[in-house]
């Protein structure tokens, strides 16, 4: 392994300590009541090395969701040529299924012990559902502002976020097919 291979892993396994340190530190005192302090102490780094990984303690409940819409944006733009955005969408589905799900108990137990963390962490999911629903609307070339881009937009994002943590391959297969008749519906629209 390459000494940049080294040092990127090792950073991976930092912030992934840091991430773990603050949900249970969430889990077991609360939200309001941890500070950056007694997760640096309990990641074993330094109150520097948390801000420099998550500038915010907000940050740190929502980071699982940023990695989320890392991977969702990825699966994106690189899917395959002649590959639609639905089709990168349902792939990136079924590839979250296979995930290990590591920091999703922990993240999920958090949030039900802090309630102020809930309004935004949903507000999180919608912007990332939001954003990929406004790319499936741009493959339409449907202009974004139009009643019936907004309705597939909306549809697609409620879909989508309906699937809750914990999806099944038959929840994703019928999002998937509502998905495509609503876009099938936008494209036919013009001719």
């Amino acid at each position: 392994m390459t000494a940049d291979g080294l040092r990127e892993r090792n950073k991976n396994k930092k912030r992934e300590a840091i991430l773990r340190a603050a949900h249970q530190l969430f889990i077991e005192r609360g939200y309001e009541a941890t500070t950056i302090a007694d997760v640096a102490e309990r990641a074993e780094v330094s109150r520097r090395t948390v801000t420099l990984y998550f500038p915010a303690k907000l940050s740190l409940a929502l980071a699982p969701l940023d990695a989320l819409e890392t991977r969702l944006d990825t699966a994106i733009s690189e899917r395959e040529p002649g590959w639609s955005v639905i089709d990168a969408v349902e792939r990136w589905l079924y590839s979250e299924l296979d995930r290990p799900a590591e920091l999703s108990a922990p993240t999920e137990r958090m949030l039900a012990l802090n309630p102020e963390l809930r309004a935004s962490h949903k507000a999180r999911m919608a912007e990332i559902v939001e954003a990929g629903a406004r790319r499936l609307v741009e493959e339409t070339g449907t202009p974004p502002d139009d009643r019936d881009a907004r309705m597939t937009a909306a549809a697609a994002a409620a879909l989508c976020s309906s699937l809750g943590p914990q999806p099944t391959r038959d929840d994703i297969v019928a999002v998937m097919a509502f998905l495509r008749a609503g876009v099938e519906a936008l494209a036919s629209r013009g001719d």
